[in-house]
């Protein structure tokens, strides 16, 4: 056992030997990019001694196999999503009449104001988690999912997108034209394709039986041909971009350095191989779709029995979900157990667990607090609690009570006014005038995206006994990025001052209000002795769904004054403005764009840029939750700027992150060759601590 270095990088690792652990010696190890089985990824990247653990708990302890598999249903708003489900579960139940199934469903779907079983949303409302016990022979169980069609949602989706699920895209197949196919199909596929490396999608069209054979046929086809078309052309975009680095990391660094005309100019090679190694993990993580798309009618018993083998097959075949034969350590299923029985608890920690608390059931399951991550991302693969590793706020986090925590978010995502008052005036003892101020409330929520904390405890008010728990619950929602406190206290208020939220997802009106920018004009009409600093982020494929409105959340800590448009955030980092933009994709080709900008004489340049890089790195750390998503960014010219250019020119956002070169004072502007850019208006002061577009 003397061995020190071991590299086992990209092979077809599944499952390492029986005393592996033994290597103690090994100080270098490497073994990402293998479909580990047993031990899990997660023990094993966490090097020798863990293995070792994990080994010899397997040994001494009663293993079991749970197979249990997250099944996520995603698709436009009438997709068909909830029936589907229905379906699905009752064929496997008491096998209802799938006919009066359909019949009920629809009939429901149309009363959206009927009172609903203890909090929940009526049906096709929301987000939804359930268990379906798909094969009781064989113990499969599927946690199910199923998001909301509707955009209002998106700010919280992406929390419930995660390794090792099983997606099933639904589309309308009577409502399917060719020339919708991307709000129907590809934009689901780039939202997910951008947030889950190889993500396993299964398409299924539903109401077949209002289609003629033949229009069925077609419509799946053309459904097959474009997912085809556009994997192909993303696929080739990247591989042009590879192309490009590879070209570039092939010249001299002095030659790209001499030359602004050069692609990455001034990039170093550290951060080209950087870029390469980013693009290359994009095309080695792209989206598994499965087969050409499943037609499905809930009145076709066949059709849905072959949907529900499909799914069944697909969970179990060895290379798509090898973690599902997983063999469990007995402390993992203890920890499980102990999750979900734990005895009545405080209202708040009956919807989530501190970190601590978790650790304190990991012990009593024999788990030292370092080993308990690695059984806590299981449980979070697996579908059976939300646990965000990665994130720096949430991880202090354990969801172990999905529906009630999906209740609370559901509540800040519904957009109809009457489900709201319904909620508010659910007591009977409110008099005419507090049912009018209710209403202003409302009003003021869906146009502005604010409420005062008061009412927003009435919105929650089966969840909440106490002011303690109205707190933690609004401190959960900052952390998600939901909402953000307006007038927050240094100390304790006098009596009667209210705390009121902003929720930037229903800001409703396009530019922010004009007096809280500099007499009211922006940027672009600032006096030529202004020097303008702009960052800007451009996504070709997709935009992050809500990433605008929880960087709006996010950002708050480090800005004052701020007034909010939909598009737009105008507000002071100490007395210097910044300006927050996102324009959408203004065609096909167009991407969308994220833009960071602020302003200052060239000598107090560095105030800009001390104004502006924490909101850099906020976005940065943001999208760090997104590792396939493919985007740029770029420091726009200041004199392209100040000539009101429309397409100024764009200089490698690389630079953020390189210090400045010495002896070099400008830099020539290719856009317009007689035009020098001081270095100052292109690199900031000191190099970014994350460097963009780094995963």
């Amino acid at each position: 056992h003397s061995l020190e270095e071991l590299v086992l990088q990209g092979n077809q690792i599944a499952i390492l030997p029986e005393g592996f652990g033994q290597l103690s010696r090994v100080t270098l190890w490497k073994i990402k990019d293998n479909p580990l089985i047993q031990p899990p990824y997660e023990v094993c990247m966490k090097g020798i001694p863990y293995i070792a653990a994990y080994q010899q708990e397997l040994a001494h302890s009663q293993p079991a196999l749970k197979p249990r598999l997250k099944l996520v249903l995603m698709g436009l708003k009438d997709a068909g999503k909830t029936l589907l489900r229905r379906c699905l579960m009752e064929e496997d139940g008491q096998r209802e009449d799938m006919g009066s199934l359909e019949a009920r469903s629809t009939q429901l779907r149309g009363c959206p104001g009927q009172p609903q079983d203890a909090g929940r949303m009526p049906l096709g409302k929301g987000i939804e988690v359930m268990d379906w016990t798909a094969d009781a022979e064989r113990g499969l169980t599927f946690i199910v999912y199923e998001l909301a069609g509707d955009p209002s949602y998106d700010v919280i989706q992406s929390f419930f997108l995660s390794p090792g699920a099983l997606y099933v895209l639904v589309v309308n197949l009577s409502a399917y034209v060719p020339q919708h196919f991307y709000p129907s199909v590809g934009y689901f596929l780039h939202w997910l394709g951008s947030k889950v490396p190889h993500a396993v999608v299964c398409m299924v069209g539903t109401h077949a039986d209002l289609c003629a054979e033949r229009e069925l046929e077609e419509k799946c086809l053309d459904i097959h041909h474009q997912i085809a078309q556009q994997e192909k052309r993303d696929a080739e975009g990247l591989q042009s971009l590879v192309q490009q680095v590879d070209e570039a990391l092939g010249q001299d660094f002095d030659l790209r350095c001499s030359s602004p005309h050069a692609a990455f100019y001034g990039v170093s090679d550290k951060n080209l191989r950087r870029k390469k190694a980013q693009f290359q993990y994009l095309l080695n993580h792209r989206p598994q779709i499965l087969s050409p798309v499943l037609p499905f009618s809930c009145r076709d018993r066949c059709q849905v029995r072959r949907l529900r083998d499909k799914l069944l097959s697909v969970a179990e075949h060895r290379d798509i979900f090898p973690n599902l034969h997983r063999v469990l350590p007995k402390s993992w299923q203890v920890l499980e157990e102990l999750h979900f029985s734990a005895p009545v608890q405080p209202q708040a920690q009956q919807l989530w667990l501190s970190w601590w608390d978790s650790a304190r059931l990991g012990l009593q399951a024999g788990l030292t607090e370092d080993r308990l991550q690695s059984a806590l991302s299981y449980l979070h693969e697996s579908g059976k609690l939300l646990y965000f590793e990665e994130h720096l706020t949430l991880r202090e986090y354990v969801f172990h009570n999905l529906p009630r925590l999906i209740d609370i978010l559901n509540v800040f995502c519904q957009r109809d006014a009457t489900v709201l008052l319904q909620k508010l005036l659910s007591d009977t003892h409110i008099d005419e005038l507090r049912t009018t101020q209710l209403h202003h409330y409302v009003e003021g929520f869906l146009l502005h995206g604010l409420l005062p904390a008061h009412v927003i405890r009435l919105l929650l008010k089966p969840h909440i006994q106490s002011r303690e728990d109205l707190q933690l619950i609004l401190e959960l929602l900052e952390k998600m990025g939901l909402c953000y406190c307006v007038n927050k206290p240094k100390c304790k208020p006098l009596n009667g001052a209210a705390a009121w939220y902003k929720f930037p997802c229903y800001v409703k009106n396009e530019v922010p209000h004009a007096e809280a920018w500099i007499n009211g004009t922006n940027l672009s009409g600032q006096s030529f002795v202004v020097e303008q600093l702009q960052i800007e982020y451009s996504f070709p494929f997709i935009f992050p769904p809500g990433l605008f409105a929880r960087y709006s959340v996010q950002i708050n800590s480090h800005v004052v004054q701020r007034s909010d448009g939909k598009y737009q955030i105008y507000a002071y980092r100490g007395k210097v403005p910044v300006v927050v933009s996102y324009q959408p994709a203004r065609g096909a080709l167009q991407p969308d764009t994220l833009s960071i900008a602020s302003h200052a004489s060239l000598p107090n340049i560095w105030t800009a840029w001390q104004a502006i890089t924490p909101l850099v790195e906020e976005l940065n750390v943001l999208l760090q939750e997104w590792p396939v998503l493919y985007y740029t960014v770029h420091v726009l010219c200041s004199k392209c700027l100040k000539r009101g250019s429309p397409n100024p020119h764009a200089f490698p956002g690389e630079l953020l992150s390189q210090p400045r070169p010495e002896g070099l004072t400008e830099i020539i502007c290719p856009k317009n060759g007689s035009e020098r850019v001081n270095v100052a208006l292109v690199y900031p002061p000191t190099p970014t601590v994350i460097s963009p577009c780094s995963k």
